[in-house]
């Protein structure tokens, strides 16, 4: 499991870059020090590590469906990368994919053999030039493990003291909000989900909501099972900003606008696109060293220590 410290440590390190490069040095420099501002990490990973399971394990369980779910999650990304593809070499690693999750679809659901053949999947997946020197999963079914959390998540199962995973995890989230205070919030792939449901029951102010990496429009898998539907900006937000990279495959329709209502007082998300150097581009610190991203991120936190202050 990932260390929170750590994970915070290194979401300020790639937002002290990012700072600079937006031209926020003196914020940059704090942001080094961790004396800019008050930051926690919500961490919800070890909810997901399964009673009894080997090292943590958060594999697709054949048992409860979430094989079929994530295999439905797999052919959304590629379906909609394929015809974007820009190199020979991608193409063929996201044809060969698409040909091996086509056999899938003759596995029954809840079988050990289409959990196995997901995991083929992800391995092929791997290949990609991005993927494969980033680093980011070590093994196919390591990256079936994390995207199965997302089908994990949406199930609104896993009953625990009362409370389903999904609950158990907002829960955790909310933990981390002070409703008496301003609190800008940043959430990255499956946490932006998690934030967005999260908000709905928060009510102090959010002066800006960043989601870097989501899937929140995937439309087969996540888009209609999101609460409240249909989906809309929580009230307590003011400002969202949204961020995708063109080869950031976990954020295939990343137009937020196009799938998000607006709240109350009229807040809807706005998307824009950044560019990577193209390893691995979906880790959250890969965002955050933008400086389109993390400027917003610098000024929104600035103006908000002066609204408590004041």
């Amino acid at each position: 499991m990932r260390d929170p410290e750590a994970e915070r440590g290194s979401w300020l390190e790639a937002l002290a870059v990012g700072a600079r490069r937006a031209g926020h040095s003196f914020e940059g420099l704090a942001l080094e020090r961790n004396s800019f501002t008050d930051t926690a990490f919500a961490y919800y990973g070890d909810l997901f590590v399964r009673p009894h399971a080997q090292g943590g394990a958060t594999s697709p369980d054949a048992a409860t469906g979430e094989d079929e779910v994530l295999r439905r999650l797999l052919e959304e990304v590629i379906d909609i990368q394929l015809p974007a593809c820009p190199g020979e070499e991608e193409r063929r690693v996201l044809q060969h994919a698409h040909a091996e999750l086509t056999a899938t679809r003759r596995q029954a659901q809840g079988s050990g053999e289409l959990v196995r053949r997901l995991v083929n999947v992800c391995t092929t997946l791997l290949a990609l030039p991005g993927m494969r020197r980033g680093g980011q999963w070590a093994s196919g079914r390591i990256m079936a493990g994390h995207l199965a959390q997302v089908t994990r998540y949406l199930a609104r199962a896993e009953l625990d003291d009362g409370r389903t995973l999904d609950e158990r995890i907002r829960d955790r989230v909310l933990s981390f909000l002070n409703e008496d205070r301003p609190t800008v919030v940043i959430a990255h792939s499956l946490g932006s989900v998690v934030a967005l449901e999260a908000l709905h029951q928060h009510r102090g102010p959010i002066p800006l909501l960043v989601t870097v990496g989501s899937p929140i429009g995937m439309r087969t898998v996540v888009h209609p099972r999101l609460r409240p539907q249909p989906p809309a900006t929580p009230d307590c937000v003011r400002r969202w900003l949204n961020y995708w990279d063109r080869d950031d495959i976990i954020a295939p329709r990343p137009w937020l606008e196009r799938d998000v209502l607006p709240n109350t007082v009229g807040c809807m998300p706005v998307s824009d696109r950044v560019d990577s150097d193209g390893i691995w581009v979906h880790t959250a610190t890969k965002y955050l060293s933008q400086a389109s991203v993390a400027g917003p991120i610098v000024e929104a936190v600035r103006l908000a220590g002066e609204s408590a202050s004041a």
